[in-house]
């Protein structure tokens, strides 16, 4: 997590005197871009998971969730991998299926390894968030969405106030589906909408229509209170601003309470399927800026709130008020105001989160299986974080939910000076600063201004401390930052 529950929190008092509030300048940015479009993390961890060197098996990992602190709440993610067809765009963990036996075999083992960590856990255990994610969790069939709620909610049951959300792919999401979201408490709906051009549709293997979305997020606001987010993703081949203009208008027309707004991964390394992109109409990177800060324009103009480093929310939307209160958090999950305790992860890539460190299971399917069939657990890595760990990791969740650092707030939570500690990372941040990217004060507190909201990732990476080992390995690991 980049901004997690389990790390302490304190309020963000900068006095940084930069204006957040002024439109980014096209042209200005166009002129930077040589300067910051590298690869780089996108911090949904600190470390960041490729650092991660330890080797658990599960008694160990076990251990590690008998010492937990406290009964929660816990944030719970489970994983399930199963999509019908490839979206060529996705680097994400999954199984490309359309048989019924893989997701069948799957929730058996899921609910051993749910009642295995439940076991090993203190009393009381409760669930603050739960979150469903994928692949396509709308994969599975009503009747197994019901079972998997069913398991999960017996031994994680949820807080009054839990926020209970899944991923969904409209095209795969049937009445039925939704039927059994809404019985079951889910009050937020994820849509993996990309793009509605016809022609990005085609080369993305992802066609959908206006209308098939339409009706799905009517269907919705017929029943419970829901929130509905929308995923967008810019830089995909073909995307041009008058295409995605028109995304933009059916989006805001259907006006969903929260939208993320992706920057296209094209790590071929990991997905390489990703690789015939390559011969299509890639948009250059000063294209892609093209189509993030028409999107900004947009969207804003719109009455949506910008919000960390890609989303945006309604301004009643109570994401959008944490951020102006800058009570904010990020976790594996995304954005969020929950502060539980620690993360529990379920299903093959798993990631759990500690106040101590990160486990994370098996990737493939088939090798979490097994662990999973032989002890019941099947971690694959692991890391113990340090102090300073634990500090770097608090100062990058800071940049990437607030685009900011309060040197009072870092020294009330550890009793040191921010300006000391960081004195060589503060040098780094220099260069941002020259080109107006962000404003320093003497105690090392900076903010970013609102052009430089668009290189959060470039300003926390002067704070990892990794970093410069992972680049001299010179192989394929992260995306872009720009």
């Amino acid at each position: 997590m980049t901004c997690s529950p389990a790390q302490p929190v304190a309020p963000v008092s900068a006095s940084v005197s930069v204006d957040t509030r002024a439109e980014p300048d096209r042209a200005a940015l166009e002129a930077l871009l040589p300067r910051y479009d590298t690869a780089g993390p996108r911090y949904t961890s600190y470390p960041t998971a490729p650092t991660w060197r330890e080797e658990p098996d599960a008694q160990t990992y076990r251990a590690s969730l008998a010492a937990l602190p406290g009964s929660g709440p816990y944030a719970i993610y489970v994983h399930v991998p199963f999509c019908r067809s490839l979206c060529h765009f996705c680097a994400c963990n999954r199984v490309i299926t359309r048989k019924a036996e893989p997701p069948a075999h799957y929730l058996k083992h899921l609910a051993r390894e749910i009642k295995e960590v439940r076991r090993a856990l203190p009393d009381r255990a409760r669930a603050g968030q739960i979150h469903l994610g994928g692949g396509t969790p709308t994969h599975l069939t009503p009747p197994q969405l019901e079972a998997l709620m069913g398991e999960l909610t017996r031994s994680f049951p949820a807080t009054e106030d839990a926020e209970i959300s899944i991923e969904i792919d409209p095209r795969v999401t049937t009445a039925a589906h939704m039927d059994v979201l809404l019985a079951w408490g889910f009050n937020r709906l994820s849509l993996g909408i990309q793009d509605f051009d016809p022609l990005v549709q085609a080369a993305i293997h992802r066609r959908q229509s206006v209308d098939q979305v339409a009706r799905l997020v009517e269907r919705v606001r017929a029943g419970e209170p829901c929130g509905i987010n929308f995923d967008l993703i810019y830089g995909l081949p073909h995307q041009n601003e008058e295409s995605f203009s028109r995304t933009l208008e059916h989006v805001i027309s259907l006006r969903p309470d929260r939208i993320a707004l992706y920057g296209y991964a094209h790590v071929t390394w990991v997905a390489r399927h990703q690789r015939g992109f390559e011969r299509l109409d890639l948009p250059s990177a000063k294209a892609r800026l093209g189509l993030q800060l028409l999107a900004i324009e947009r969207l804003t103009e719109s009455g949506y709130v910008a919000i960390g480093m890609d989303h945006f929310a309604l301004p009643d939307d109570e994401l959008a008020r944490a951020a102006k209160e800058r009570r904010l958090h990020r976790n594996f999950m995304g954005y969020t105001i929950r502060t539980c305790s620690e993360s529990l992860a379920f299903g093959p890539s798993g990631i759990s989160e500690f106040s101590s460190g990160f486990v994370q299971s098996q990737r493939d399917l088939h090798d979490w299986e097994t662990g999973i069939k032989a002890a019941g657990l099947a971690p694959f890595r692991a890391h113990r974080s340090s102090e300073d760990d634990k500090r770097r990791a608090w100062v990058i969740s800071q940049i990437m939910c607030h685009g900011a650092v309060s040197g009072e707030a870092y020294r009330s939570l550890y009793g040191e000076s921010f300006r000391d500690r960081f004195a060589s990372e503060l040098t780094r941040l220099k260069r941002l600063e020259d080109d107006g990217l962000l404003a320093l004060e003497p105690d090392g507190s900076f903010e970013m201004s609102a052009s430089g909201r668009l290189f959060l990732r470039n300003a926390a990476m002067a704070f990892d401390a990794y970093l410069p080992g992972q680049k001299d390995r010179d192989c394929g690991m992260f995306s872009r930052t720009v």
